[in-house]
C-alpha cells in the first residue's frame, strides 16, 4: 500500500489547525444594554488600545495583563464611526461604523494580531484622551 505525499500533509494541517484555533462566542453570553458597544478580541490586547469615535479620542482604562473585551457606554442611537489602534497590536476591523438602536447594544468580533510597532526603546507617551460627555471605555477580561 503506497500512500500519497498528500495526506501526511492534510493531517498534521488539521491537527495543527485543531490546535490553534480557539472558540470565540458569536453572540454575547448576556444582553448588552442600550447605548453600549461591546468589542470583542480574538486574543488577549496588552494595550494600550487608542479609541477614536465620532472625531474625539476616548479614554480608555486599561489593565495591567490584557484583555478580550473592550466595552464602550454611554453612546446615544444613532451611526457613530469608531477608529481602534494600539502600539502592541492590529485590528480589523480597526475602523467602521455602528448603527446603534435605540433599544439594545452592539456585539462586535474584532480579529486581533499581536504587532510590535516600537522596535527599539519605549513608546513616546501619548497625551490624555479628551473624550465625549457621558462615554466611557474599558477594556475587561
Amino acid at each position: 500500500m503506497k500512500f500519497h505525499p498528500v495526506l501526511p500533509a492534510m493531517v498534521l494541517l488539521g491537527a495543527a489547525s485543531f490546535l490553534g484555533c480557539r472558540k470565540v462566542p458569536l453572540t454575547p453570553s448576556s444582553p448588552i444594554p442600550a447605548g453600549s458597544v461591546v468589542f470583542r478580541f480574538t486574543k488577549a490586547v496588552l494595550g494600550p488600545v487608542e479609541l477614536n469615535l465620532d472625531g474625539a479620542r476616548i479614554p480608555v482604562q486599561q489593565l495591567p495583563k490584557g484583555a478580550i473585551i473592550l466595552q464602550v457606554k454611554g453612546l446615544t442611537p444613532g451611526k457613530h464611526r469608531f477608529f481602534m489602534t494600539s502600539q502592541r497590536e492590529t485590528f480589523s476591523p480597526d475602523m467602521g461604523e455602528l448603527d446603534m438602536p435605540s433599544d439594545k447594544g452592539v456585539y462586535q468580533i474584532t480579529l486581533t494580531q499581536r504587532l510590535n510597532s516600537v522596535l527599539y526603546g519605549k513608546p513616546d507617551p501619548l497625551p490624555p484622551a479628551e473624550g465625549l460627555p457621558g462615554v466611557t471605555a474599558v477594556l475587561l477580561k
